[in-house]
């Protein structure tokens, strides 16, 4: 079913834990996504990146298809659009009917930054649209982010008040596309930060996080977790077992299947850990 973002920050609120947020690429990357919180009977984010977007030519069509596995889903959906840096495609969201949306001028500069979002925060609201915002910059992203930079909790409080914004990206240790999961997460900062700041926290980078450091951060005051390469290995892992196995194998179905399931497995099983943390 699809969701909006302000009911499952409320339940998060109210329960705890965390919610994840998980970028879709190919149409198994969504059907895993949904499958796997449907497996786990918990709500999942389905994530739609600037780059997907780029990767398919357009927005439309791929994210018609997100839109409707979420509304017909037997578990709350929600699609959002993730590190969109182009107002315009915030615009074709909002068109198409997504109603939540990460909005990344964070390799502006801080005044630049705020005013850029604050237009785009304003500009959602107005249309029923959750906004998610970076601050302190996340490392590994395209070369646009700077490893070892943190987010500084008087900075990002001033920032939220500034822009309005419903939910921050802060930067806490993890990197953008990392192959390892050997990042280590600032802890206290994560405590520091959730004090100061009043909207909902997010830790972009998770993949490379282990979970007893992604456990941690949540009880810290991480409320949204994304995960995006950790789903590519899986993926690519089954693809190149099966098709070792299977040489011969042409259809594209015989070796997609497999790394579908097995994405599915690892979604169900990350809902489990962000639940339970």
């Amino acid at each position: 079913m699809n969701t909006d973002a302000e009911t499952i920050f409320a339940g998060l609120r109210a329960e705890g834990g965390a919610v994840g947020a998980f970028n879709a690429i190919l149409l198994e990357h969504a059907e895993a996504i949904v499958a796997g919180a449907e497996q786990a009977g918990l709500p999942v984010i389905l994530q739609i990146s600037q780059n997907a977007v780029r990767y398919h030519g357009s927005l439309d069509p791929f994210g018609t298809a997100c839109l409707s596995m979420a509304a017909t889903a037997a578990v709350p959906v929600l699609v959002h659009l993730d590190h969109i840096e182009d107002e315009a495609l915030v615009d074709q969201g909002l068109a198409l009917g997504i109603r939540s949306i990460m909005f990344d001028a964070a390799s502006s500069a801080y005044a630049e930054n705020v005013t850029r979002t604050r237009a785009v925060t304003d500009r959602c609201h107005a249309a029923g649209c959750w906004v998610e915002a970076e601050l302190g910059e996340i490392g590994g992203k395209d070369g646009a982010h700077a490893p070892g930079v943190r987010t500084d909790p008087a900075e990002a409080a001033a920032f939220v008040a500034a822009t309005g914004v419903d939910s921050l990206a802060v930067a806490v240790g993890s990197s953008h596309a990392m192959a390892g999961r050997d990042a280590v997460l600032d802890d206290e900062l994560i405590g520091r930060l959730a004090g100061a700041v009043p909207v909902p926290l997010v830790l972009h980078g998770s993949s490379g996080v282990p979970d007893d450091g992604v456990r941690r951060a949540v009880e810290r005051g991480i409320r949204k977790v994304n995960v995006g390469t950790r789903l590519n290995q899986v993926l690519t892992g089954a693809v190149r077992a099966t098709l070792a196995e299977r040489e011969s194998l042409t259809d594209p179905r015989r070796y997609l299947s497999p790394g579908r399931d097995r994405m599915r497995d690892e979604v169900a099983r990350l809902l489990e850990l962000l639940a339970g943390a």
